[in-house]
């Protein structure tokens, strides 16, 4: 992949019918608390990010990620990946941070993280944001934003988590929505909550692409593409599929190599029509008035990265081979991608049960299973007794490694955030961390503006830096 990539994922909390239903926002702060009290996980902000983080409000962790409270969720931002391999790994790693602190708590089977992005009962949305580095040179005229939207819109076909039912959202312009047919089963979570294609402002607009210019990193050098149109994956290689795929799409984008004519007439509509077509025929109308699949738009850009990116290094070569390899399935054998493509499995799983059981597909009963796919302790989430095919076993067993709740990559930036974060879990001066700096007090800072550089060097001297009594005097008072 060779390019900084993070995910933020934000996890719903469930409750069993024996714990207090109050306590659903009171356990993600017992989890966040735990994390950084108790498990020594990381280091506690002790200062105001804005105005909804304030102190102990979240903290950066020693893997170099970061997690914290979001309007009631828990959010885990992985760290800096450079290597797809790597990023799944570390994406991996924030399910696992919050599993061990219920199972440390005495609270398994009692509450469960769910690593979703819909609320049945409220039809509330949250989110798994991807974020990309790009270089600042590279062009974003309409023609490209519009060829790039075609593939967001598009991509769900693999990268889809799948969702019982629907949501009607409102935009700013408070439309009421038409009358729908009913909808038992689509591709995406977010489909339905997306309603603009980009926009900056993403609480009440949510945006295909959220246009806020935040690189954190040197902003001459580097921009960052942020994306909210993503569903959470359980399965480890939809997680690669659609973090490879975009990271390639993004390759084609900034060499000048992307597709021509291939601008849909309406992005957010074709993402909902893909949805929720029960055909999968998946038909989508061109700006040119022509009208192509969403498979066809998939296996146009894979046939263009295939041109311009194959043999540029192993792991290219492995996401080219899949991405080709899901995508034939996806029109001939469904079956061959359970386990890999989450809406295929869970579709699977959901249509077993209806027909074991009886029942029809407005049954609460299949709300409940939906929401149990994205359990994710591995003794109790449905997606974990699954069984795929060997090729995506293979992938989804070797990208889980233990030490990444606590290790750093060895190649991006986030190996010298670890080293402070560690540092400052053992000493009382006051700090500041952050994505692209590190500060012992308000004077004293180093800035790390490129997320390529491990900064090992200059954290360890930084550190190794005296610093005054009257700067940890400071740090205990607040």
């Amino acid at each position: 992949m060779d390019r900084i990539v993070g995910i933020e994922t934000e996890y719903g909390c469930l409750l069993s019918e024996e714990e207090p239903h109050v306590n659903s926002e009171l356990w993600p702060a017992k989890v966040k608390n735990h994390l950084f009290r108790k498990a020594d996980a990381g280091t506690i902000d002790l200062h105001y990010r804005d105005y909804e983080e304030p102190p102990g409000n979240g903290g950066f962790l020693l893997n170099g990620g970061r997690l914290y409270l979001d309007m009631g969720h828990i959010e885990y931002a992985s760290p800096e990946c450079l290597h797809l391999h790597d990023l799944v790994t570390y994406e991996l790693a924030g399910d696992d941070l919050l599993q061990s602190s219920l199972v440390a708590l005495g609270a398994e089977g009692r509450v469960s993280f769910i690593k979703n992005n819909v609320d049945h009962h409220t039809g509330a949305t949250f989110g798994c944001h991807e974020n990309y580095l790009m270089k600042r040179e590279a062009q974003f005229t309409p023609p490209i934003l519009g060829t790039l939207l075609t593939f967001l819109a598009t991509r769900q076909i693999f990268t889809g988590a799948g969702r019982v039912g629907q949501s009607n959202p409102l935009a700013f312009d408070f439309e009421p929505p038409r009358p729908e047919a009913q909808v038992n089963f689509q591709l995406s979570q977010r489909a339905d909550h997306i309603v603009n294609d980009i926009y900056q402002w993403v609480q009440f607009n949510r945006a295909i692409i959220n246009a806020r210019d935040e690189p954190l990193a040197d902003y001459r050098k580097y921009r960052r593409l942020h994306l909210l149109i993503g569903d959470s994956n359980m399965s480890p290689f939809a997680t690669a599929l659609k973090i490879g795929t975009t990271a390639c799409v993004l390759s084609l984008l900034e060499d000048g190599c992307l597709p021509r004519n291939l601008v849909l007439a309406d992005a957010v509509q074709s993402t909902r029509d893909i949805s929720r077509d029960p055909t999968h025929q998946w038909i989508v109308h061109l700006e040119n008035g022509k009208t192509i699949s969403a498979l066809d738009v998939q296996w146009e850009f894979h046939h263009l990265a295939q041109k311009y990116l194959c043999n540029s290094s192993a792991e290219t070569n492995w996401l080219l081979e899949n991405w080709g390899f899901v995508l034939e399935a996806i029109a001939q054998n469904h079956h061959a991608l359970i386990g890999g493509v989450d809406w295929i499995t869970k579709k699977w799983l959901l249509e077993t049960f209806v027909e074991s059981e009886g029942v029809s597909w407005d049954d609460p009963w299949l709300q409940s299973i939906d929401l149990e796919y994205h359990n994710i302790d591995p003794l109790g989430g449905l997606f974990f007794g699954v069984t795929p095919g060997k090729r995506i076993a293979e992938w989804n067993n070797n990208v889980r490694r233990p030490s990444a709740t606590h290790v750093p990559p060895a190649n991006t930036r986030a190996a010298g955030r670890a080293r402070a974060v560690a540092f400052f879990q053992n000493c009382n001066l006051p700090y500041v961390i952050n994505w692209d700096s590190i500060a012992c007090d308000s004077r004293d800072f180093l800035v790390m503006g490129d997320p390529f550089e491990t900064y090992n060097d200059e954290v360890e001297r930084f550190l190794a830096q005296p610093r005054t009594t009257d700067a940890a005097i400071d740090g205990n008072d607040n």
